[in-house]
């Protein structure tokens, strides 16, 4: 059998850690090596010629779910022509949908690996940016750019947005714990209300 193109490696890595970030939103990180590559389309083997681990896969994984996450709020900026507020809604709206519980797969990272990421040591890479990218949500949440020089201002903002994402990600994980009995949309509709009173 030839050898794989760089290209081809390339490819294959890149759909590697894009089958992984799925896989690990669905489904935890505890998905063998096996089950993943054969997702993948890729032998198991072909791993070990990419990732030095299955914990650098974790990191490179996380990682890409969370620059997915931020290319949806650029676009979400974008499509409302920077209008925060009205991103804002369309991104509650979309977080806490029934199509969203539905499909952690294609989800929000924040709320499909909390649990696999509290259980990483404090010093991994897949902890940082995981910690990064729940700051950046909340800012996204949070009110528009906050004058310089006034941190009590911006500090409250800040908790604003927390606050919000709290209530997104606590909604979420609940309705998809009840999924199955009519609590589960009754969360997801409290929550919805909650957060469009707070805007």
């Amino acid at each position: 059998m030839g050898r794989v193109s760089q290209a081809q490696a390339e490819e294959n890595r890149k759909r590697v850690v894009d089958t992984a970030s799925r896989l690990f939103r669905e489904e935890g990180t505890q998905v063998s090596v096996a089950d993943l590559m054969k997702a993948a389309g890729l032998t198991h083997g072909a791993f070990y010629k990419q990732f030095a681990s299955k914990e650098a896969l974790v990191d490179e994984a996380t990682a890409h779910a969370f620059a997915e996450l931020a290319r949806r709020h650029a676009a979400g900026l974008e499509r409302y022509d920077g209008q925060r507020d009205a991103a804002q809604r369309a991104l509650i709206d979309a977080y806490l949908s029934v199509e969203h519980r539905d499909n952690a797969a294609d989800g929000c990272p924040v709320s499909a690996l909390a649990v696999d990421i509290a259980r990483q040591g404090e010093g991994s890479e897949a902890r940082r940016v995981y910690a990064e990218g729940v700051a950046a949500f909340a800012a996204f949440l949070g009110p528009a750019e906050t004058a310089a020089g006034d941190g009590d201002r911006a500090a409250d903002e800040n908790g604003d947005g927390i606050a919000r994402l709290c209530t997104l990600f606590g909604a979420l994980v609940l309705a998809r714990a009840t999924k199955g009995s009519p609590l589960s949309e009754e969360i997801l509709t409290a929550a919805h209300a909650a957060l469009t009173k707070m805007s």
